[in-house]
């Protein structure tokens, strides 16, 4: 089987990755904009599990990236069967000082090229009869905080984006599964490597290794979704029934400490 890997160079990709060509001889296609990284992973991937990695160094914000993800895989005749959408970024910042560059980049990296990823490939499979799809979202599709607005909002759009397509491609036999975890352990939040030791070892936050392994399982066993981790089964119907009094308090709080007290 041949798994392409968006954001495979970093993080709960490369797991991804690592975890699809150690226990399951997978061949790689890697995909990011992070060169070094890719060509160090690829090369690691080779060594230690004689599998076949491709690569692919290609800035996923834009537009038309998907369809040039699609293209690099046709001229190599390769069939993915395997399509993982991990690749995204975070921001904590107040809306209207965000650069506007900024929420489009993240727009389109984690809508539109997922989306349009999941149209090229899904067609495949469909065709072909089987495939397996893997969507990251997020605790935060169901969040409205501030701060986060637009990592909530796209995260939400991939959650049921990925459970409205799966009832479509599951009558073609290929399985699409989301990825809704809470916090992972990796540089994406910014926090100081004892926090995040702590945070692991309190299960607030989960390793990218473990996450991976437990979501490509729930992947292969057709799963529709994979929330790995007791807390986030408690914390997200809490997060859900936040009124709208606690949610101003916080925005107060924030816009005092982080934004200024405008």
């Amino acid at each position: 089987m041949t798994a392409l890997v968006t954001g495979g160079s970093s993080g709960i990709g490369r797991s991804y990755s690592e975890v699809l060509a150690r226990d399951y001889g997978c061949d790689i296609v890697l995909v990011s904009n992070q060169e070094e990284a890719l060509a160090e992973v690829a090369e690691e991937l080779r060594e230690k599990y004689s599998v076949s990695v491709h690569v692919l160094c290609i800035d996923l914000s834009k537009v038309d990236s998907a369809d040039k993800v699609y293209a690099f895989t046709k001229e190599r005749a390769l069939d993915v069967d395997i399509l993982i959408n991990d690749a995204g970024f975070f921001f904590f910042k107040e809306y209207v000082s965000v650069p506007a560059g900024k929420i489009e980049s993240m727009l389109v990296l984690h809508m539109v090229t997922l989306a349009k990823l999941c149209r090229l490939y899904g067609e495949d499979m469909c065709r072909r009869g089987k495939g397996y799809v893997l969507n990251m979202s997020s605790m935060c599709a169901w969040m409205h905080f501030p701060g986060i607005q637009s990592y909530c909002s796209t995260k939400a759009f991939v959650y049921n984006f990925s459970r409205s397509i799966r009832y479509e491609f599951k009558l073609h036999g290929v399985s699409v599964t989301v990825v809704t975890p809470g916090a992972v352990d990796t540089p994406l939040y910014g926090l100081k490597p004892q926090l995040r030791r702590v945070a692991v070892k309190l299960g607030i936050s989960i390793t990218p290794e473990r996450l991976a392994t437990k979501a490509i399982k729930r992947m292969f066993a057709g799963r529709r979704s994979c929330m790995p981790g007791l807390i986030n089964h408690i914390a997200k119907p809490l997060f859900m029934m936040l009124p709208d009094w606690a949610i101003t308090a916080i925005v107060k709080k924030i816009a005092k400490k982080e934004w200024g007290d405008n």
